[in-house]
């Protein structure tokens, strides 16, 4: 992708110039003769670097620094000035401006500053996404089991055998399963995620082993499966216990032998990969009830993980809380908001059945709807309707038999939904209601406005 250039100088013939020789380059560039017309190119084009005099009729170029420098941080920004002194050059410096040139220029300079400029961008980007990856997959929380939690990952991670992985949907599993990775031996190789209930179970054996072209109807072309891909690093087996029998039988042989064929394929293809698998089920049950293969369960059980659900680290809300209003205000480019102590409190009351990825959809939704920098009590009620418990007295207050089966109905599927991370299908299946009933449902008891103000 071509980098895009901003060029602010009211001269037209250092305007042309700089064009000629940037564009020269292999690169897009956009002028502007003042800093105000400068700043909403700025905006509105987002370049990759911007060249700015400091002396511009009207809006100053160490003025316009410091906006482009609140806006967007991350864009390089080079000065240039006729007659520029020490002082100028040091407080450009100070503000964060990447370097200083006088005129006039010398274009070979101005080339590799360029470059260098753009280089180190891309170097703090990488590093930035790296270290936002990170971030956004760490396990918050210093409540005892979550510290018990942790110890076991230092313990399991380095060690490369078989985790299970087992906790309520929304407990964060996920987060567990990355984080061995990270800490393992094979953290520069890749981490493959294969959600097993999310895949037909007509696909589900070539997404995990890939295909040959022309195995079955539509397999145009040759496919890599997920354990191909995650030779060398960890495959993550999430939601397990959904995967067909079928699937099983072949999973088990290739933790047995560390090989397999592709669907419609000859040939045996080694790989070197850690199994870690997760599941909301209890799989020793599933294996009584027949639904799976007994000799797969003892394979994956190797080393059990149990993820606590958040009702037994409630005192981990508010950091929790706090947590993802700083990534959700970091994703959206806005001020991070706070969270009022009754809030807090309304937060604690609370018994989660959705778990972290409950409260995490809570918190986002509360930083979009909520006007006020500071997130209220009053805020969490109406946008959660009610944030208590209900027991049978918050049903008995109602007069009449439907009113309360209506209420009932209402709290009951909306914390389906939040258990589901607001997935229809999934909500449906696991309350046993046809998928078309259950819209209908929400429609008439009001949660389809709560869907759509979350969309």
């Amino acid at each position: 992708m071509t980098n895009l250039i901003l060029v602010i100088d009211d001269e037209e013939g250092i305007r042309d110039s700089l064009r000629g020789i940037l564009e020269d380059e292999g690169y897009d560039v956009i002028t502007s003769m003042n800093a105000e017309e400068g700043l909403r190119i700025f905006d509105e084009q987002t370049p990759d670097l911007v060249l700015l005099d400091i002396w511009l009729p009207g809006m100053d170029g160490i003025e316009a620094l410091k906006r482009m420098r609140d806006r967007r941080p991350s864009v390089p920004v080079i000065m240039i000035s006729g007659h520029g002194t020490i002082e100028l050059a040091v407080k450009a410096a100070k503000l964060g401006a990447y370097d200083f040139l006088e005129k006039p220029l010398a274009l070979e300079r101005v080339i590799i500053t360029v470059k260098r400029a753009l280089e180190k961008a891309a170097l703090e980007g990488t590093l930035r996404a790296i270290k936002e990856e990170e971030e956004k997959y760490r396990i918050i929380g210093e409540s005892p089991v979550i510290k018990h939690l942790k110890q076991q990952i230092e313990l399991i991670a380095p060690s490369g055998s078989v985790v299970l992985i087992t906790g309520e949907s929304g407990s964060g599993k996920e987060l567990v399963a990355r984080e061995i990775h990270r800490k393992s031996q094979r953290q520069k190789g890749p981490f493959i995620e294969v959600n097993c209930a999310a895949i037909p179970r007509e696909l589900i054996e070539s997404e995990l082993f890939g295909h040959e072209k022309g195995s079955f109807t539509g397999a145009t072309e040759r496919k890599k499966g997920k354990f191909e891909l995650a030779d060398g690093g960890t495959l993550f087996l999430d939601e397990i216990g959904d995967m067909s029998k079928e699937a099983q039988a072949k999973v088990l042989r290739v933790i047995e032998t560390k090989e397999f064929q592709r669907v419609g394929g000859s040939k045996n293809i080694k790989v070197d990969v850690r199994i870690i698998a997760a599941t909301n089920k209890d799989l020793s049950d599933e294996v009584k009830k027949g639904n799976f293969r007994e000799d797969l369960f003892f394979r994956l059980n190797v080393i059990p993980v149990r993820v606590p659900s958040l009702r037994e680290r409630k005192e981990d809300i508010p950091l929790l809380a706090d947590y993802f209003l700083e990534l959700i205000a970091q994703q959206f480019g806005k001020p991070k908001k706070s969270i009022s102590s009754a809030a807090i409190k309304a937060l604690l009351d609370y018994n989660w059945p959705g778990n972290v990825r409950e409260l995490k959809n809570l918190i986002e939704r509360l930083f979009i709807l909520s006007s006020g920098e500071i997130i209220t009590e009053e805020d969490i009620r109406a946008s959660m309707g009610t944030i208590q418990t209900p027991n049978i007295q918050s049903y008995l207050r109602f007069r009449t038999l439907k009113e309360a089966r209506d209420a009932f109905e209402r709290d009951f599927i909306l914390r389906k939904l939040e258990e589901n991370n607001w997935n229809i299908s999934k909500t449906a299946e696991a309350i046993n209601l046809e998928r078309t009933a259950l819209y209908r449902k929400m429609k008439l008891l009001g949660l389809k406005e709560i869907e759509e103000q979350k969309d």
